[in-house]
């Protein structure tokens, strides 16, 4: 008999290989379609960190995209498995902190621990190429099971908000009146 304790579906162990690199402009179309996938629209609620109830429209674009890669202190990486775009992840330096954003997990490769692996990843790299102390990230403020999921990982609430670029369609359509940007943190020691 098994007594360990269940395991959050996120803690599944991900059976097959993956592959990080650094994004290159022409990956930009295919990376768009990834974000709006895991966030916006129909095949988004295939996974658990839709946006789809909060907002419309798109989540970035090709441009945004590319403005990420070519950035100087900025790094968007990928995340194949079997040559095809499963998740990506940007970062980027700022002082003693590096900013963790643009990230995506396709829905069908959702709740099986590709998440936190990347997650991991991103600190790892952060750290080891900046020297960076600290992430940081904004999270839509009322996405409690988000916020949950990290501070599992370690990320805690600031407190520190930052309000939702109503009537800039960049950042999508707001389904809600109520949407904020909330400032998480993780010591990477």
């Amino acid at each position: 008999m098994d007594t360990a304790p269940p395991r959050e579906p996120d803690e599944i162990a991900f059976p097959d290989e993956i592959t990080f690199k650094d994004a290159v402009e022409a990956d930009a179309p295919a990376l768009v379609e990834l974000i709006h996938s895991a966030y916006r629209g129909e095949t988004s609620r295939g996974g658990w960190t839709t946006e789809a109830d909060l907002l419309a429209g798109g989540r970035t674009d090709a441009d945004d995209v590319r403005r990420v890669i070519s950035t100087r202190g900025s790094r968007l990486l990928t995340v194949e498995r079997s040559g095809e775009l499963i998740a990506c992840c940007q970062l980027e330096h700022r002082g003693d902190a590096a900013y963790f954003g643009m990230f995506a997990v396709r829905p069908h490769a959702q709740g099986g621990g590709l998440g936190r692996r990347v997650l991991a990843e991103a600190e790892r790299t952060a750290r080891e190429t900046w020297g960076v102390k600290s992430m940081q990230m904004t999270v839509i403020s009322v996405r409690d099971d988000l916020i949950a999921w990290y501070e599992r990982r370690g990320y805690r609430r600031t407190g520190n908000m930052t309000p939702f670029p109503y009537g800039d369609a960049r950042f999508g359509i707001p389904l809600r009146d109520d949407l904020a940007f909330e400032l998480l943190v993780k010591d990477l020691g």
